[in-house]
């Protein structure tokens, strides 16, 4: 009972100011070591989570630039564009894939054994992506809109067509030919509107922006060429003036992140699926999401999993203070923050787990 009192003294002081970016800036030379806020946000922004314990002493040596390129087009990083592919086709829960052939692709991908483009034809091709989208109206829409980036309503002409198609009449459908459900889907995967929704898409979800049209149709142009060009086109949008804005503003971390964000801040591993799924999924179906965060976060740090030091057992509370800073806010503590903290651990009884609490149950903790 004695920790909600020092906590709400603590929120007053810090947390509950808001969330303030003071203290580590992200650099924009990609030659410079890489700062604390741009490695946190990299990772979790390429690998959909934050560094391990070992990965961030390696990596903070690291120049921004040659950190990009260990994790741009590593087995990770496919593998976590996967993941946002499966969830952004809202093929979760129990239409989440398993058959072999769409589990290999993250590895086919890092292996250049395929492109994005095949990729996605190979998800929308799959029996979960028909059994989430099925009959002729809903798969042709969703696939004009999901796929194409077509709205619908301004297109009524192709969705009848599509939907004929679907039921294998032949047709023109996207400006080929078609007589199935699979040409339906190979069309709009083929079609010049692909690639522009595709990269617009992975650019906002990247950059948290939407691209310029003038930057956005040389984009196309090089995919067209060669879809494999796509990490290429990553480093370069990590290196534009809107991931360089992203970084400086700070962005929203969403749940599926948080959710393994979480094991790795606090337990130092990536959560098993049936650990960080559910979370996801919970979170996911709430409005507002951020007190479940809190509730999850107690409940994880007072599982008893967790290999924490005892309080007695640290001798040198500020450069712990400072250590957590970094791994979690990726910044360094004020020293009023320094202080504040300090109290609390030199209370009777102080746990770390309190200052843990308070540090990823804050505002500044939920975006990277």
């Amino acid at each position: 009972m004695r920790r909600i009192p020092v906590l709400g003294l603590f929120f007053g002081v810090f947390l509950g100011a808001g969330v303030d970016y003071a203290g580590e800036k992200p650099q924009g030379d990609p030659q410079a070591p890489v700062d604390p806020r741009t490695l946190r946000a990299l990772a979790l922004d390429l690998l959909g989570r934050p560094p391990l314990e070992a990965e961030w002493q390696r990596w903070r040596t690291l120049t921004r630039a040659k950190l990009q390129d260990e994790l741009v087009g590593s087995p990770e990083f496919w593998t976590h564009w996967f993941e946002e592919q499966l969830y952004y086709f809202l093929l979760v829960n129990n239409f989440r894939p398993v058959q072999e052939r769409l589990v290999a692709i993250p590895r086919e991908l890092a292996e250049k054994r395929l492109d994005v483009r095949e990729a996605i034809h190979r998800v929308a091709l799959s029996s979960s992506f028909d059994q989430r989208n099925p009959g002729a109206d809903t798969f042709v829409t969703v696939v004009m809109e999901q796929l194409a980036g077509l709205e619908v309503t301004k297109n009524q002409r192709e969705l009848e067509i599509g939907k004929k198609v679907y039921d294998g009449a032949p047709g023109t459908f996207l400006g080929a030919p078609a007589q199935s459900q699979a040409d339906v889907v190979r069309n709009a995967v083929k079609s010049g509107f692909f690639a522009q929704h595709l990269l617009r898409r992975e650019y906002e979800r990247l950059a948290r922006s939407k691209p310029d049209a003038k930057d956005l149709a040389p984009w196309c142009v090089q995919f067209e060429k060669d879809p494999r060009c796509f990490p290429e086109l990553e480093r370069g949008w990590l290196e534009g003036p809107a991931y360089a804005a992203r970084l400086a503003q700070g962005a929203p971390l969403p749940n599926r992140s948080f959710a393994r964000a979480l094991y790795v801040d606090l337990a130092d591993r990536l959560p098993t699926f049936e650990e960080a799924e559910p979370m996801r999924e919970a979170l996911d179906s709430l409005a507002d999401s951020a007190p479940l965060r809190s509730i999850t976060a107690r409940l994880l740090i007072d599982s008893g999993k967790l290999a924490l030091p005892a309080r007695k057992d640290v001798s040198d509370v500020s450069g712990w203070l400072r250590t957590r800073f970094l791994r979690l806010l990726g910044r360094e503590p004020s020293e009023g923050e320094l202080g504040a903290f300090g109290k609390i651990l030199d209370e009777p009884g102080a746990r770390l787990e309190t200052v843990l609490y308070a540090l990823v149950s804050s505002p500044e903790y939920n975006r990277c």
